[in-house]
């Protein structure tokens, strides 16, 4: 089929579900992987994952995480930072031993159970945010989620470089020294640069105050850290979140006239409209798209067990987390509940795991079904305990 037909037919199909799922509160991500799912070579059979699809679907990986950084808050997590600290180390601790156990039980290699592993200990802030936005929450349950999830994403950060090294196969013991060190490294250079430039300098007021002028910075600025984390050894997307992150910081400086956040909100508002109408669902599609398992590689029992591994790793991990920071059970659960949601970063390290051979067609098709159950579950669930401690 023609490219541009194959892009029309995939679009229309994409947001003509996002519209129709809509008024049951389902997030975009999962009307779009089903169009894919359902046009791609696994049900139809109409368009098949193709060089000129992947090139869009990769640019729009790569706008994605940036976007993801420009609407994270640095100082989320300022007035709870050891809390929210606390919730995402546990959470994506036990998340990672569960999901790495199951992956084991029904044995698979090692480096595919690390790998799953991973993936199941980040949780989707966008999921987080929703239900949050949905439901209401004491103020410091919602300021704990918020920068528990935002943790989650520097925590990720950090494992996607380890799995970059997995899939090198280069993650001996004196390697993943150096990797750490690199990681912390870029990640901490990036933050400084950040609190130097973004929050304080005077002539980056110039620069903002041009929207044009600005808006083509933020995307070199994506390209060139995208560029440096790949030849540090780390992965493009890791660069591109950062990007997004330094120049989030612009929140956090001092303008009486507030031009600053204006023009930051600006930024946001005109890539969200591209990025959420065009190139993030592309990526998305293309995922399903690549959805393609032999049947008899879908195991039932294993979806099961990784659901169940996913939901309880963070419920029990991030409410323990919770618990020992002091808050009430009540409280603990309900935190521990709105960790569970998984999305676009899950996609993306899973796209990456299946390209370079870490995990088969099998556990790819598992674990996407699986960041979808939780997407539609983890809201249900939050909402439906939210109402039962408002009558209590």
């Amino acid at each position: 089929m023609d490219f541009l037909m194959a892009l029309a037919i995939l679009l229309v199909v994409a947001k003509s579900l996002e519209w129709s799922f809509e008024k049951f509160d389902v997030h975009p991500i999962i009307p779009h992987v089903l169009t894919g799912i359902i046009l791609g070579p696994f049900l139809l059979g109409i368009i098949g994952p193709s060089e000129e699809l992947n090139v869009l679907a990769e640019f729009g990986l790569i706008m994605m995480m940036l976007y993801t950084g420009l609407t994270s808050n640095f100082s989320a997590i300022a007035q709870n930072t050891k809390k929210a600290t606390a919730v995402a180390a546990l959470g994506v601790l036990a998340s990672f031993l569960l999901g790495f156990l199951t992956v084991k039980m029904f044995g698979k290699p090692l480096s595919a159970a690390i790998f799953v592993g991973v993936t199941l200990g980040n949780t989707a802030i966008e999921i987080t945010s929703g239900v949050i936005v949905r439901e209401r929450v004491k103020r410091e349950v919602s300021s704990i989620l918020m920068g528990a999830a935002f943790a989650d994403d520097i925590i990720a950060v950090y494992l996607i470089g380890i799995i970059t090294a997995i899939a090198r196969g280069s993650l001996d013991a004196a390697f993943f020294g150096i990797l750490t060190v690199k990681i912390f490294v870029f990640i901490g250079l990036t933050l400084l640069i950040s609190e130097r430039v973004f929050k304080k300098a005077e002539w980056f007021g110039v620069v903002v105050r041009n929207l044009d002028v600005f808006f083509t910075f933020a995307l070199i600025l994506t390209f060139l850290l995208a560029i440096i984390a790949e030849k540090a050894g780390l992965n493009q997307i890791i660069g591109a979140y950062l990007a997004g992150l330094t120049i989030s910081r612009l929140r956090e400086r001092k303008d009486p006239t507030v031009v600053t956040r204006i023009k930051l909100n600006e930024l946001i508002e005109d890539l969200e409209v591209v990025l959420t109408e065009f190139f993030m669902p592309l990526f998305f599609i293309y995922v399903g798209l690549m959805f393609n398992p032999p049947l008899k590689e879908v195991s039932l029992a294993l979806i099961v067990a990784l659901y169940l591994a996913a939901v309880l790793g963070k419920f029990l991990g991030c409410g323990l987390g919770a618990r020992v920071s002091g808050l009430s059970w009540e409280d603990s659960a309900l935190i521990g509940i709105g960790m569970g949601g998984r999305g676009s970063l899950e996609l993306a390290i899973l796209t990456f795991g299946l390209r370079t051979g870490i995990i088969d067609q099998g556990l790819f098709a598992s674990v996407i079904i699986v960041s979808m159950l939780t997407a539609l579950t983890t809201p249900a669930f939050f909402k439906t305990y939210a109402e039962i401690r408002a009558k209590a």
